[in-house]
């Protein structure tokens, strides 16, 4: 499938093994346990010496599916899944780290990454040293001393910062260090930080893969060593993906290029509307000439994606009045559906930090996340216009 463009794989690639009984599409396999005959068989297909399933923990044909169209987009040599985002993160962190390594990363990954960072690797005994995001020089001194892993999210959740993945991938290598990115919100249309250096790709899969807010997963791409070795972590560990999720994640993945273009073509028109808007204290989003960050997207993704966040006046206040006042928009904490999806970062994706915390990592309060659908824009346009109409003119003036 190498030839064919990425629209295409996404709906071809992958699929083609697990197809049975003339079928078109791949069957949900819900079989636990998978079994033999031939105990020689047997034994050759548990030690991976042949292909082949024994138990639901380890593989299922389903989820091989997923695992087969996700490396492909990547441009990986090997895939794995998980039971969630989530769960991929945390299952590669600890496959990979042990006491008294040391891991280096930003300031204001994901609020669970950043828990993990500050709260769980610590308790372990596991150096972690977080730089400014978007502070390439301090991030490469920092790699230097010496680190294990290298973790960067580019661009982050929620403010949409970007990294340098080509800089920080060079700065990795000469380190010695595993250089993992997190492409959740960019997804593999946009962005494939493998073809810019990386070692390993991870995907929160609920969001952009699956597109349509009904299946949870993770996905971790990279080399077959790599791989593998968390792989068996997993395995053991027991975060696996359930096949009815691989195959919702399976179907949404056949329109994610179309679905990714026309969240991108939103979510640049939606930024530049509201910069318009004076209840708006600040617009962030890579696509937007000021956006610091905007140089290197430029260079280093397709689209400019289709997420972005806003700060507004009065803060959390003006937040209670404007969100119920949405019409296209579900007020939930997650992202990259087909419909539009907004909320604060304190009750979305850093709802597990504190306000200190969230602060520490440039996070107002008065931040909104926006995730673009796929409406047509107009209506989103008149959605956002007739939302900031309804707050109380007094609503700024604070005692």
């Amino acid at each position: 499938m190498e030839q064919a463009k990425m629209g295409t794989r996404a709906i071809w690639s992958g699929e083609a093994e697990q197809l049975a009984f003339g079928a078109t599409q791949v069957p949900v396999v819900h079989s636990v346990s998978f079994g033999y005959d031939d105990m020689d068989e047997w034994y050759d297909v548990a030690i991976g010496k042949k292909p082949g399933h024994i138990y639901g923990r380890n593989t299922n044909p389903t989820v091989q599916a997923f695992e087969a169209k996700i490396k492909d987009l990547e441009g990986a040599d090997a895939a794995t899944s998980f039971s969630t985002g989530m769960a991929a993160i945390s299952n590669t962190l600890g496959t990979l780290l042990v006491p008294g390594e040391r891991i280096v990363s930003i300031k204001d990954t994901y609020g669970g990454t950043n828990k993990i960072f500050t709260e769980f690797l610590p308790r372990l005994e596991v150096d972690v040293e977080l730089c400014e995001t978007g502070d390439h020089e301090a991030i490469e001194k920092e790699v230097a001393k010496g680190c294990k892993v290298l973790y960067l999210e580019t661009p982050t959740n929620p403010t949409v910062k970007v990294t340098d993945i080509k800089r920080m991938a060079r700065a990795g290598k000469e380190a010695g260090a595993i250089v993992i990115v997190d492409n959740t919100f960019a997804t593999p249309i946009n962005q494939n930080p493998l073809a810019l250096g990386a070692d390993l790709v991870i995907h929160s899969a609920t969001k952009y893969l699956g597109g349509h807010a009904d299946a949870l997963g993770g996905a971790v791409c990279g080399s077959e060593e790599l791989v593998e070795s968390i792989y068996h972590y997993r395995e053991i560990n027991g975060a696996t993906m359930d096949p009815m999720s691989a195959y919702l994640l399976l179907r949404g993945m056949k329109t994610l290029k179309l679905r990714v273009d026309k969240q991108c073509e939103n979510a640049m028109i939606i930024a530049n509307y509201l910069q318009t808007i004076d209840a708006v204290e600040g617009v962030y989003y890579p696509g937007l000439e000021d956006h610091p960050g905007h140089d290197i997207a430029t260079e280093q993704v397709k689209q400019y994606g289709g997420m972005l966040s806003f700060s507004v006046k009065g803060g959390v206040e003006t937040i209670r009045h404007l969100l119920p006042k949405f019409k296209y928009a579900n007020r939930a904490a997650n992202l990259g559906s087909v419909e539009t999806i907004i909320g604060p970062s304190r009750t979305t994706s850093h709802v597990e930090c504190t306000p200190e915390e969230r602060a520490a990592m440039g996070i107002p309060e008065g931040l909104i996340r926006y995730s673009a659908g796929i409406e047509d824009v107009e209506d989103l346009l008149n959605d956002l216009e007739q939302a900031f109409q309804s707050l109380p003119t007094d609503i700024f003036v604070t005692a």
